[in-house]
């Protein structure tokens, strides 16, 4: 008769004693979900004998002209990622946000959706999670199987491939592309799709910039709502969708953001931009020379007042620059507040003696001709010999003053150095430079010439493109030399200037009287 050793029975109690260990870990991480963080069994990121099935899909073959969501293959998910705490907040606060846009109709289970620089792919979880299986990210590092390499200012999907796109993190408006970023969105948007993007509380006049970059497709809803995290407390959630057909959709603006007739369409938001800035000084100064210089303190510029941050470009125009140091450097690089933001730079000097210095400015862009209001030669008066002053003003001529060449010109006629220039339509040039979505602002001192260029802005509806200007308007003011005289350098009254100043207002432009 043989006898048993036991070892069996002693093998099959330790198997027996390890299933029993493993159902005790799944039952006590099974009443911490349910207990502690307050979660239910049905997310995969802590009960694991659950795992979601739509975490087990890779998207492959995206690319340029690539379909979506059309070849899918098995992955390995990054399990640890997916127990943590700040990943299962912010997958329950997209599920929640999800499901609200499914409820609305912006969404449903069958749309292709893709989420734009979404890190780790929490939003994709999310949809896939509450059924809308058809489902993709991208982000600069692709996180398989939920997020492929991509960018927002270049999705790798081609025209009209989605019937949901998705921007959430406030990416969009933290994009130094942000122009590109939107016209992707509405790119790979098919017509009447729907997109939705966050971003940080904004302000009325941010609000509008922002709906300037997605022209091709109209506002549906707009909400707030609280965000997840201590980097975005607060959320403005837009829902924009796609024209049915965008080339045959009218705008009520040209792309000079003028109506009909050259009118600038002044939204409300901007009224009151205007309304809250300095007043303009109503009464003429018996001192301009202290008063209009003081005036300067009291100046509210633009971008103290709102937010900028939603313009595509921006845009810094010195009409009449004389040197670097005159205004550029002394006063618009250092003191103008730019909220961070890099501007092109502009200056137009007709006068040669400044050319030379510019050269060796890299980041500002030359234009060394006098700007007029039609392509044609100027005769252009400029006194570099300060004993030469007195005579120039005393024949109603200055510094930097241009004019039509005349046929015949006496030499009496002459005070100072001419020279012939080339003068350009400023109105057109600015169209074709500038956008209505850009930030665009302008300084002006050009010697009398304001009273030519600012009807033709005006006229053209280039005026509309100018989001804030800085105006030195010359009249026929009180001089400092000579109490109870005043100059015959310019034939224009204080009145006139003020009815300029006035007009630009009212025609939406934020203008600042200038020194």
């Amino acid at each position: 008769m043989e006898i048993s050793t036991g070892k069996p029975s002693f093998l099959r109690n330790i198997m027996v004693r390890v299933l029993l260990f493993g159902v005790l870990i799944i039952v006590v991480r099974f009443a911490y979900v349910v207990t502690i963080t307050g979660e239910s069994c049905n997310r995969g990121d802590f009960c694991f004998f659950s795992l979601p099935d739509n975490l087990n899909f890779v998207i492959s073959g995206a690319g340029s002209g690539a379909s979506p969501i059309d070849a899918i293959r098995s992955a390995s998910p990054a399990d640890d990622l997916y127990t943590t705490r700040d990943w299962i907040k912010s997958v329950h606060f997209y599920s929640s946000i999800f499901q609200d846009l499914i409820a609305d109709g912006y969404l449903s289970p069958e749309s292709k959706t893709l989420c734009v620089e979404t890190a780790v792919g929490q939003e994709v979880h999310s949809l896939r999670e509450i059924g809308v299986k058809n489902s993709v990210g991208i982000s600069k590092k692709a996180f398989r199987p939920l997020v492929l390499r991509g960018e927002g200012h270049a999705i790798p999907f081609e025209d009209n491939a989605f019937d949901f796109v998705f921007s959430g993190g406030g990416r969009l408006g933290k994009s130094l592309k942000q122009l590109e970023f939107a016209d992707e969105i509405t790119r790979t948007l098919k017509p009447e799709g729907f997109a939705v993007v966050h971003v940080g509380a904004t302000d009325t006049y941010s609000f509008n910039s922002f709906l300037d970059l997605f022209n091709s497709c109209r506002l549906v809803k707009m909400r707030d709502i609280d965000g997840f995290d201590s980097s975005m407390p607060h959320i403005r959630e837009f829902v924009i969708q796609k024209y049915s057909d965008v080339d045959g959709h009218h705008h009520r603006k040209n792309s000079a953001g003028a109506e009909s007739g050259g009118k600038c369409w002044i939204p409300g938001y901007k009224r009151d931009l205007i309304r809250d800035a300095e007043p303009l000084i109503k009464e003429e100064p018996l001192k301009p020379w202290i008063t209009l210089k003081k005036n300067i303190k009291n100046i509210k510029y633009v971008p103290s007042m709102v937010d900028i941050r939603f313009k595509s470009r921006y845009v810094y125009v010195d009409v009449g620059a004389r040197s670097y140091g005159s205004s550029i450097g002394s006063w618009f690089k250092k003191e103008y507040p730019k909220q961070n933001k890099t501007f092109d730079v502009f200056a137009i000097e007709a006068d040669k003696a400044f050319h030379e210095e510019y050269k060796i400015k890299k980041k500002v862009n030359l234009l060394p001709y006098a700007a007029w209001v039609r392509n044609e030669t100027l005769s252009f008066e400029i006194n570099h010999d300060p004993g030469k002053e007195v005579e120039a003003k005393a024949k109603g001529r200055g510094m930097g003053r241009i004019q039509p060449v005349k046929r015949s010109t006496s030499s009496d006629d002459l005070a100072g150095e001419v020279n012939l220039i080339q003068g350009f339509d400023f109105a057109d040039w600015l169209k074709n430079s500038v956008r209505e979505r850009d930030f665009v602002v302008m300084k002006m001192d050009v010697e009398g010439t304001e009273f030519d260029l600012i009807p033709r802005l005006i006229k053209t509806g280039a005026i509309c493109l100018i989001d804030e200007l800085f105006l030195e308007c010359h009249y026929n003011r009180w001089q400092r030399c000579c109490p109870g005289q005043r100059s015959q350098k310019y034939n224009k009254t204080y009145n006139q200037c003020l009815e300029l100043f006035t007009s630009l207002r009212q025609r939406g432009v934020l203008v600042h009287q200038w020194w």
